[in-house]
Protein backbone atom coordinates (compact mmCIF):
# COMPACT_ATOMS: atom_id res chain seq x y z
CA UNK A 1 0.00 0.00 0.00
CA UNK A 2 1.24 3.69 -0.77
CA UNK A 3 2.04 6.50 1.57
CA UNK A 4 -0.78 8.19 -0.47
CA UNK A 5 -3.46 5.26 0.33
CA UNK A 6 -2.44 4.93 3.84
CA UNK A 7 -2.82 9.02 4.28
CA UNK A 8 -6.19 8.68 2.78
CA UNK A 9 -7.51 5.44 4.76
CA UNK A 10 -6.42 7.37 7.77
CA UNK A 11 -8.17 10.42 6.89
CA UNK A 12 -11.34 8.40 5.99
CA UNK A 13 -11.41 6.51 9.47
CA UNK A 14 -10.72 9.69 11.10
CA UNK A 15 -13.68 11.58 9.52
CA UNK A 16 -15.93 8.68 9.73
CA UNK A 17 -15.23 8.72 13.11
CA UNK A 18 -15.75 12.67 13.93
CA UNK A 19 -18.60 12.61 12.36
CA UNK A 20 -20.04 9.38 14.35
CA UNK A 21 -18.63 11.34 17.75
CA UNK A 22 -20.24 14.53 16.67
CA UNK A 23 -23.71 12.59 16.04
CA UNK A 24 -23.68 10.85 19.33
CA UNK A 25 -22.53 13.61 20.83
CA UNK A 26 -25.32 15.87 19.69
CA UNK A 27 -28.18 13.30 20.35
CA UNK A 28 -26.51 12.66 23.82
CA UNK A 29 -26.65 16.77 24.55
CA UNK A 30 -30.26 16.49 23.36
CA UNK A 31 -31.16 13.92 25.29
CA UNK A 32 -29.33 15.30 28.37
CA UNK A 33 -31.20 18.80 27.52
CA UNK A 34 -34.76 17.17 27.04
CA UNK A 35 -34.48 15.62 30.55
CA UNK A 36 -33.04 18.30 32.28
CA UNK A 37 -35.64 20.61 31.20
CA UNK A 38 -38.71 17.67 31.72
CA UNK A 39 -37.74 17.78 35.17
CA UNK A 40 -37.77 20.98 35.76
CA UNK A 41 -41.20 21.73 33.67
CA UNK A 42 -42.61 18.79 36.13
CA UNK A 43 -41.39 20.96 39.11
CA UNK A 44 -42.35 24.41 37.97
CA UNK A 45 -46.36 22.54 37.12
CA UNK A 46 -46.45 21.77 40.48
CA UNK A 47 -45.97 25.18 41.97
CA UNK A 48 -48.04 26.77 38.97
CA UNK A 49 -50.95 24.91 39.44
CA UNK A 50 -51.81 26.28 42.76
CA UNK A 51 -52.56 29.71 41.55
CA UNK A 52 -53.98 28.38 38.13
CA UNK A 53 -55.96 26.44 40.24
CA UNK A 54 -57.32 29.68 42.26
CA UNK A 55 -57.83 31.63 39.54
CA UNK A 56 -55.36 34.27 40.78
CA UNK A 57 -54.19 36.34 37.78
CA UNK A 58 -51.73 38.16 39.99
CA UNK A 59 -50.10 35.64 41.52
CA UNK A 60 -49.70 33.72 38.95
CA UNK A 61 -48.08 36.03 36.60
CA UNK A 62 -45.55 37.19 39.02
CA UNK A 63 -44.57 33.56 39.96
CA UNK A 64 -44.19 32.58 36.35
CA UNK A 65 -42.30 35.84 35.81
CA UNK A 66 -39.71 34.90 39.36
CA UNK A 67 -39.48 30.79 37.61
CA UNK A 68 -38.08 32.64 34.47
CA UNK A 69 -40.83 31.74 32.20
CA UNK A 70 -42.92 33.64 29.77
CA UNK A 71 -47.00 33.60 28.56
CA UNK A 72 -47.49 32.58 24.77
CA UNK A 73 -49.57 34.52 23.64
CA UNK A 74 -50.12 32.66 20.05
CA UNK A 75 -50.92 28.90 21.24
CA UNK A 76 -52.02 28.07 17.76
CA UNK A 77 -48.75 29.02 15.95
CA UNK A 78 -46.56 27.14 18.70
CA UNK A 79 -49.44 24.21 18.53
CA UNK A 80 -48.82 23.35 15.24
CA UNK A 81 -45.27 23.84 14.87
CA UNK A 82 -44.53 21.67 18.26
CA UNK A 83 -44.43 17.98 19.37
CA UNK A 84 -45.34 16.52 22.38
CA UNK A 85 -42.36 14.66 23.98
CA UNK A 86 -44.03 14.29 27.97
CA UNK A 87 -47.23 14.29 28.69
CA UNK A 88 -48.87 13.82 31.81
CA UNK A 89 -52.54 13.95 32.61
CA UNK A 90 -54.82 13.75 36.12
CA UNK A 91 -59.07 14.17 36.07
CA UNK A 92 -58.92 18.06 36.17
CA UNK A 93 -55.42 18.64 35.09
CA UNK A 94 -52.74 17.65 32.31
CA UNK A 95 -49.08 19.00 31.51
CA UNK A 96 -47.31 18.68 28.32
CA UNK A 97 -43.60 19.37 27.06
CA UNK A 98 -43.71 20.44 23.68
CA UNK A 99 -40.38 20.79 21.42
CA UNK A 100 -40.77 23.66 19.03
CA UNK A 101 -39.40 22.82 15.64
CA UNK A 102 -36.60 25.72 16.23
CA UNK A 103 -35.54 23.14 19.22
CA UNK A 104 -37.33 25.49 22.28
CA UNK A 105 -39.08 23.78 24.86
CA UNK A 106 -42.03 25.19 25.71
CA UNK A 107 -45.09 23.93 29.06
CA UNK A 108 -48.36 23.77 28.28
CA UNK A 109 -50.66 23.02 31.73
CA UNK A 110 -54.43 22.76 31.55
CA UNK A 111 -56.99 23.19 34.46
CA UNK A 112 -60.23 22.04 34.08
CA UNK A 113 -61.23 25.38 31.58
CA UNK A 114 -57.99 27.25 31.83
CA UNK A 115 -54.80 26.91 30.22
CA UNK A 116 -51.54 28.72 29.75
CA UNK A 117 -48.52 28.10 27.28
CA UNK A 118 -45.02 29.34 28.81
CA UNK A 119 -41.89 29.42 27.16
CA UNK A 120 -38.50 28.82 29.68
CA UNK A 121 -36.47 32.07 28.47
CA UNK A 122 -33.21 30.67 30.27
CA UNK A 123 -32.82 27.98 27.60
CA UNK A 124 -31.57 30.26 25.51
CA UNK A 125 -28.57 30.37 27.27
CA UNK A 126 -27.82 25.81 27.28
CA UNK A 127 -29.06 26.67 23.25
CA UNK A 128 -26.34 29.02 22.56
CA UNK A 129 -24.14 26.03 24.37
CA UNK A 130 -25.04 23.39 22.22
CA UNK A 131 -24.46 25.72 19.12
CA UNK A 132 -21.01 26.25 20.95
CA UNK A 133 -20.27 22.89 20.97
CA UNK A 134 -21.82 22.01 17.06
CA UNK A 135 -19.15 24.79 16.23
CA UNK A 136 -16.26 23.14 18.48
CA UNK A 137 -16.85 19.62 15.94
CA UNK A 138 -17.60 21.49 13.01
CA UNK A 139 -14.30 23.33 13.78
CA UNK A 140 -12.38 20.14 14.58
CA UNK A 141 -13.57 18.41 11.24
CA UNK A 142 -12.45 21.89 9.00
CA UNK A 143 -8.91 21.44 11.41
CA UNK A 144 -8.44 17.56 9.83
CA UNK A 145 -9.55 18.21 6.32
CA UNK A 146 -6.56 20.88 6.34
CA UNK A 147 -4.30 18.74 7.62
CA UNK A 148 -5.42 16.10 5.34
CA UNK A 149 -4.68 18.87 2.23
CA UNK A 150 -1.46 19.87 3.83
CA UNK A 151 0.08 16.10 3.94
CA UNK A 152 -1.51 15.44 0.87
CA UNK A 153 0.54 18.69 -0.01
CA UNK A 154 4.01 17.14 1.64
CA UNK A 155 3.52 13.89 0.36
CA UNK A 156 2.53 14.54 -3.56
CA UNK A 157 6.52 14.96 -4.85
CA UNK A 158 7.01 11.54 -3.54
CA UNK A 159 5.04 9.95 -6.08
CA UNK A 160 7.25 11.96 -9.15
CA UNK A 161 10.18 11.04 -6.53
CA UNK A 162 9.76 7.51 -6.79
CA UNK A 163 8.78 7.67 -10.72
CA UNK A 164 12.10 9.18 -11.18
CA UNK A 165 14.31 7.12 -9.20
CA UNK A 166 12.80 3.53 -10.74
CA UNK A 167 13.55 5.14 -14.38
CA UNK A 168 16.53 6.13 -12.94
CA UNK A 169 17.56 2.97 -11.70
CA UNK A 170 16.52 1.42 -15.47
CA UNK A 171 19.35 3.07 -17.08
CA UNK A 172 17.90 6.77 -17.43
CA UNK A 173 20.77 8.44 -15.58
CA UNK A 174 20.03 12.03 -17.09
CA UNK A 175 16.95 12.38 -15.03
CA UNK A 176 16.43 14.66 -12.31
CA UNK A 177 14.04 15.87 -9.82
CA UNK A 178 12.44 19.18 -9.90
CA UNK A 179 12.95 20.76 -6.24
CA UNK A 180 9.76 22.01 -5.32
CA UNK A 181 10.35 23.18 -1.78
CA UNK A 182 12.67 24.12 1.11
CA UNK A 183 11.52 20.73 2.94
CA UNK A 184 13.06 17.36 4.46
CA UNK A 185 11.27 15.95 1.12
CA UNK A 186 13.51 19.34 -0.82
CA UNK A 187 16.17 18.30 0.51
CA UNK A 188 15.76 14.81 -0.02
CA UNK A 189 15.32 15.75 -3.71
CA UNK A 190 18.55 18.40 -3.63
CA UNK A 191 20.29 14.97 -2.11
CA UNK A 192 19.22 12.45 -4.78
CA UNK A 193 19.86 14.75 -7.73
CA UNK A 194 23.77 15.62 -6.38
CA UNK A 195 23.91 11.76 -6.49
CA UNK A 196 22.76 11.38 -9.65
CA UNK A 197 25.05 13.64 -11.06
CA UNK A 198 27.63 11.81 -9.61
CA UNK A 199 26.83 8.36 -10.64
CA UNK A 200 26.21 9.61 -13.90
CA UNK A 201 29.43 11.41 -14.63
CA UNK A 202 30.81 7.78 -12.71
CA UNK A 203 29.36 5.98 -15.58
CA UNK A 204 29.96 7.75 -18.61
CA UNK A 205 33.97 8.03 -17.26
CA UNK A 206 33.66 3.82 -17.07
CA UNK A 207 31.72 3.81 -20.54
CA UNK A 208 34.37 6.04 -21.81
CA UNK A 209 37.77 3.45 -20.13
CA UNK A 210 36.12 0.03 -21.54
CA UNK A 211 35.53 1.68 -24.98
CA UNK A 212 38.74 2.67 -24.97
CA UNK A 213 40.00 -0.95 -23.38
CA UNK A 214 37.90 -2.65 -25.66
CA UNK A 215 38.97 -0.65 -28.76
CA UNK A 216 42.95 -1.14 -27.69
CA UNK A 217 42.63 -4.84 -26.99
CA UNK A 218 41.06 -5.39 -29.86
CA UNK A 219 43.41 -4.34 -32.82
CA UNK A 220 46.26 -6.26 -31.40
CA UNK A 221 44.30 -9.49 -30.66
CA UNK A 222 43.10 -9.27 -34.29
CA UNK A 223 47.02 -8.91 -35.29
CA UNK A 224 48.37 -11.85 -33.16
CA UNK A 225 45.16 -14.08 -34.50
CA UNK A 226 46.38 -13.42 -38.09
CA UNK A 227 50.32 -13.39 -37.01
CA UNK A 228 49.42 -17.08 -35.27
CA UNK A 229 48.19 -18.06 -38.59
CA UNK A 230 51.55 -16.90 -40.29
CA UNK A 231 53.80 -18.82 -38.72
CA UNK A 232 54.78 -22.55 -39.23
CA UNK A 233 52.63 -25.31 -37.38
CA UNK A 234 54.45 -26.30 -34.02
CA UNK A 235 53.28 -28.14 -30.96
CA UNK A 236 52.89 -24.39 -29.40
CA UNK A 237 50.58 -23.21 -32.26
CA UNK A 238 47.39 -24.44 -31.13
CA UNK A 239 47.82 -23.30 -27.34
CA UNK A 240 48.42 -19.83 -28.56
CA UNK A 241 45.35 -20.03 -30.71
CA UNK A 242 44.02 -20.96 -27.70
CA UNK A 243 45.24 -18.66 -25.06
CA UNK A 244 44.36 -15.57 -27.64
CA UNK A 245 40.96 -16.75 -27.88
CA UNK A 246 40.30 -16.65 -24.42
CA UNK A 247 41.56 -13.42 -24.11
CA UNK A 248 39.36 -12.22 -26.88
CA UNK A 249 36.50 -14.06 -25.45
CA UNK A 250 37.29 -13.10 -21.74
CA UNK A 251 37.10 -9.14 -23.59
CA UNK A 252 33.96 -9.59 -25.27
CA UNK A 253 32.60 -10.90 -22.08
CA UNK A 254 33.84 -8.07 -19.78
CA UNK A 255 32.15 -5.27 -21.96
CA UNK A 256 28.95 -7.41 -22.18
CA UNK A 257 29.38 -7.79 -18.74
CA UNK A 258 29.69 -4.13 -17.66
CA UNK A 259 26.51 -2.95 -20.19
CA UNK A 260 23.86 -4.98 -18.63
CA UNK A 261 25.14 -3.89 -15.31
CA UNK A 262 25.14 -0.25 -16.79
CA UNK A 263 21.40 -1.31 -17.49
CA UNK A 264 22.05 -0.83 -21.66
CA UNK A 265 21.44 -3.87 -23.08
CA UNK A 266 17.25 -3.96 -23.76
CA UNK A 267 16.91 -8.24 -23.90
CA UNK A 268 15.27 -9.17 -27.72
CA UNK A 269 12.87 -11.60 -26.05
CA UNK A 270 11.88 -14.28 -28.23
CA UNK A 271 10.13 -17.50 -28.48
CA UNK A 272 12.49 -20.60 -28.69
CA UNK A 273 12.25 -24.39 -27.59
CA UNK A 274 15.20 -25.38 -25.22
CA UNK A 275 17.06 -27.66 -27.79
CA UNK A 276 17.66 -24.60 -29.90
CA UNK A 277 19.08 -22.93 -26.97
CA UNK A 278 21.24 -25.81 -25.98
CA UNK A 279 22.73 -26.17 -29.43
CA UNK A 280 23.04 -22.32 -29.67
CA UNK A 281 25.11 -22.69 -26.63
CA UNK A 282 27.33 -24.93 -28.02
CA UNK A 283 27.92 -23.49 -31.26
CA UNK A 284 29.79 -20.58 -29.33
CA UNK A 285 32.24 -23.53 -27.45
CA UNK A 286 33.66 -24.82 -30.88
CA UNK A 287 33.93 -28.62 -29.09
CA UNK A 288 36.08 -30.57 -30.89
CA UNK A 289 35.54 -33.55 -29.66
CA UNK A 290 31.62 -33.78 -29.18
CA UNK A 291 31.97 -37.31 -27.03
CA UNK A 292 32.83 -34.56 -24.12
CA UNK A 293 29.60 -33.42 -23.90
CA UNK A 294 26.31 -35.42 -23.36
CA UNK A 295 22.86 -33.73 -24.67
CA UNK A 296 19.46 -35.23 -22.71
CA UNK A 297 16.15 -33.85 -23.74
CA UNK A 298 14.45 -35.89 -21.27
CA UNK A 299 11.05 -33.13 -21.95
CA UNK A 300 11.31 -30.09 -24.57
CA UNK A 301 9.88 -27.07 -23.57
CA UNK A 302 9.59 -23.69 -24.53
CA UNK A 303 11.85 -20.27 -23.47
CA UNK A 304 10.88 -16.62 -23.54
CA UNK A 305 14.04 -14.27 -23.94
CA UNK A 306 16.99 -13.02 -25.16
CA UNK A 307 18.45 -16.66 -27.02
CA UNK A 308 21.73 -14.74 -27.71
CA UNK A 309 22.30 -14.08 -24.11
CA UNK A 310 21.13 -17.05 -22.53
CA UNK A 311 23.02 -19.16 -24.87
CA UNK A 312 25.98 -17.23 -23.71
CA UNK A 313 24.93 -18.07 -19.76
CA UNK A 314 24.63 -21.69 -20.89
CA UNK A 315 27.97 -21.43 -22.61
CA UNK A 316 29.57 -20.28 -19.75
CA UNK A 317 28.17 -23.39 -17.36
CA UNK A 318 28.81 -26.10 -19.94
CA UNK A 319 32.69 -23.94 -20.35
CA UNK A 320 33.38 -24.48 -16.84
CA UNK A 321 32.01 -28.01 -16.14
CA UNK A 322 34.58 -29.01 -19.09
CA UNK A 323 36.91 -27.09 -17.27
CA UNK A 324 36.94 -28.89 -13.84
CA UNK A 325 35.27 -31.95 -14.30
CA UNK A 326 37.39 -34.72 -13.29
CA UNK A 327 35.65 -36.82 -15.27
CA UNK A 328 34.12 -36.82 -19.16
CA UNK A 329 31.70 -36.34 -20.74
CA UNK A 330 29.58 -33.78 -18.72
CA UNK A 331 25.95 -33.55 -19.22
CA UNK A 332 23.52 -31.18 -20.76
CA UNK A 333 20.09 -32.28 -19.37
CA UNK A 334 16.73 -30.62 -20.42
CA UNK A 335 13.66 -31.40 -18.17
CA UNK A 336 10.93 -29.96 -16.56
CA UNK A 337 11.28 -26.09 -17.69
CA UNK A 338 15.24 -26.45 -16.40
CA UNK A 339 18.06 -27.24 -17.87
CA UNK A 340 21.20 -29.00 -15.52
CA UNK A 341 24.61 -28.69 -16.43
CA UNK A 342 26.25 -31.31 -14.95
CA UNK A 343 29.93 -32.75 -14.24
CA UNK A 344 31.97 -34.50 -12.12
CA UNK A 345 34.50 -33.41 -9.08
CA UNK A 346 34.43 -32.36 -5.64
CA UNK A 347 31.73 -30.51 -3.94
CA UNK A 348 32.08 -26.31 -4.08
CA UNK A 349 34.17 -25.77 -0.72
CA UNK A 350 32.88 -21.92 -0.40
CA UNK A 351 28.35 -21.06 -0.43
CA UNK A 352 27.73 -20.54 -4.06
CA UNK A 353 27.32 -17.03 -4.00
CA UNK A 354 30.73 -16.69 -3.70
CA UNK A 355 31.37 -18.01 -7.00
CA UNK A 356 29.30 -16.11 -8.81
CA UNK A 357 31.57 -12.92 -8.19
CA UNK A 358 33.66 -11.25 -11.25
CA UNK A 359 37.33 -13.34 -11.09
CA UNK A 360 36.41 -15.81 -8.32
CA UNK A 361 39.01 -18.79 -7.93
CA UNK A 362 39.14 -21.42 -5.47
CA UNK A 363 42.12 -22.07 -3.05
CA UNK A 364 43.66 -23.87 -5.44
CA UNK A 365 43.25 -21.19 -7.96
CA UNK A 366 47.56 -21.47 -8.63
CA UNK A 367 47.32 -24.48 -9.96
CA UNK A 368 44.02 -24.21 -11.85
CA UNK A 369 42.21 -21.73 -14.50
CA UNK A 370 39.46 -19.01 -12.14
CA UNK A 371 36.39 -18.82 -12.67
CA UNK A 372 36.57 -15.76 -14.30
CA UNK A 373 33.04 -13.87 -15.64
CA UNK A 374 31.63 -17.03 -16.28
CA UNK A 375 29.45 -17.65 -13.23
CA UNK A 376 29.40 -14.10 -12.72
CA UNK A 377 27.97 -13.60 -16.65
CA UNK A 378 25.28 -16.51 -16.34
CA UNK A 379 24.19 -14.66 -12.91
CA UNK A 380 23.21 -11.55 -14.53
CA UNK A 381 21.86 -12.65 -17.68
CA UNK A 382 19.29 -15.14 -16.00
CA UNK A 383 18.69 -12.02 -12.83
CA UNK A 384 18.00 -9.89 -16.05
CA UNK A 385 15.64 -12.22 -17.27
CA UNK A 386 13.94 -13.31 -13.95
CA UNK A 387 14.78 -16.65 -14.24
CA UNK A 388 16.36 -18.82 -11.54
CA UNK A 389 20.17 -19.95 -10.75
CA UNK A 390 20.58 -22.85 -8.17
CA UNK A 391 23.80 -25.34 -7.55
CA UNK A 392 23.51 -28.29 -5.81
CA UNK A 393 25.77 -31.28 -5.12
CA UNK A 394 24.24 -35.39 -5.80
CA UNK A 395 26.73 -38.24 -5.31
CA UNK A 396 30.09 -36.94 -6.77
CA UNK A 397 28.29 -34.79 -9.53
CA UNK A 398 28.04 -30.84 -9.62
CA UNK A 399 25.06 -29.51 -11.01
CA UNK A 400 24.39 -26.14 -11.98
CA UNK A 401 20.48 -25.48 -13.07
CA UNK A 402 18.49 -22.81 -14.80
CA UNK A 403 15.12 -22.73 -13.57
CA UNK A 404 12.91 -20.84 -16.69
CA UNK A 405 10.00 -20.45 -14.32
CA UNK A 406 9.38 -16.89 -13.84
CA UNK A 407 7.32 -17.16 -11.01
CA UNK A 408 9.94 -18.71 -9.12
CA UNK A 409 11.19 -15.58 -8.13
Amino acid sequence: MSIFSKVLALFLISFTLMIVVSNETNKLTQNTIESLLKEKYIQVSDELFRDLSNNDTLALDKKIETLGFKVVEDKQHYFAASKVIYKYETPLSSIEVLKHEDNKYLLYMKYLDDDILLIDLSQDENLAKKQQLNYMILADITILIILFLIILKMIYPLRGISKTIKSFGEGDYSLRIQKSSKDEIGEVVKTFNSMADNIEELIRSRETLLRDIGHELKTPIAKSKIAVEMIEASKYKPILKRALSQIDTMTNELLDLEKMNANQYALKVERFSCETLIAEALSKLFIEDETLVDVKIESSFIIEGDLNYLAIAIKNLVDNALKYSTKKPIYIVADAEEIFVKSSGEKLDKPFEFYCKPFTQGDDSRAQNGHGLGLSMVKRILSKHKFTFSYTFNETYNIFSVNFKKDNI
